[in-house]
């Protein structure tokens, strides 16, 4: 307990802080992989603090685009690597990045019905040729999961093959396809197969392939509540935060 309350010492957020005299909005404009664990942390803080969280999801281009069209965002929260790309650019404060978490790439399918064996990276090739359809994130959208299996289709050398079945995903959860029966599998952050209903992880993908994104939450340049904006990141980074992290498939960052 010691070395929470140290930490969030060192974060700058009090664990008791009491209910704010004049409570704010703060809009975060996240990544869909992380939204479950901070709408969670979201409600907890708005209970501490009396702030209101509203949350804007899309992909790393989306926000990019609302961000140019004058969005005002008070929080952003994407992969760490978009994050340092948007503070260059201006759209974030310099030093108000935070690490929050990593997340890797599960494969969902649908619950009760069989399990492709992606155990290695010849199985999973295997299970992907042998499947009717599949969806994953589309990459010209800035997903990284997206990305990342395009890039693994081309490296296994089935990226023409898969391009017959793939249904991209511009959106949302990859997963809700499967659900409807609309593809076999989606391939997606595993924090995005998590949350729905009548889809499985089948599992990881192999370690040879796997891809793990950092994630980073920083302050929008044009926040007209940077303080609480800060406080809200320096309580998704808490380390009794964590839980929910995990919870949400999340490795967290502290």
């Amino acid at each position: 307990m010691r070395k929470g309350l140290l930490l969030a010492s060192l974060l700058g957020f009090e664990l008791a802080a009491p209910v704010a005299a004049s409570a704010v909005e703060i809009n975060v404009y996240s990544a869909g992989a992380v939204q479950e664990a901070e709408r969670a942390l979201a409600a907890e803080f708005t209970r501490t603090t009396g702030h209101k969280v509203n949350f804007t999801i899309g992909t790393v281009g989306q926000i990019q685009e609302k961000l140019k069209n004058g969005a005002m965002a008070d929080v952003i929260v994407v992969a760490t690597p978009a994050l340092e790309q948007l503070e260059k650019a201006g759209d974030v404060r310099g030093n108000s990045a935070v690490s929050l978490a990593r997340i890797g790439i599960g494969v969902g399918v649908k619950d009760g019905g069989p399990v492709p064996d992606i155990s290695t990276p010849e199985k999973f090739k295997d299970a992907m040729l042998k499947a009717k359809a599949i969806t994953y994130m589309d990459p010209a959208q800035g997903a990284s999961s997206g990305i990342a299996t395009a890039r693994i289709m081309q490296n296994l050398g089935i990226a023409d093959e898969m391009s017959k079945k793939t249904k991209l995903t511009q959106t949302g959860y990859s997963a809700d396809r499967v659900a409807s029966g609309e593809v076999d599998i989606a391939i997606q952050n595993v924090s995005e197969i998590v949350p729905v209903k009548g889809v499985k992880v089948a599992g990881m993908l192999p370690a040879p392939l796997q891809v793990f994104t950092p994630y980073s939450a920083g302050v929008a340049t044009k926040s007209v509540a940077p303080k609480e904006a800060t406080d809200f990141i320096r309580y998704l980074a808490r380390a009794e935060s964590a839980g929910h992290w995990k919870e949400a498939g999340i490795e967290p960052a502290h």
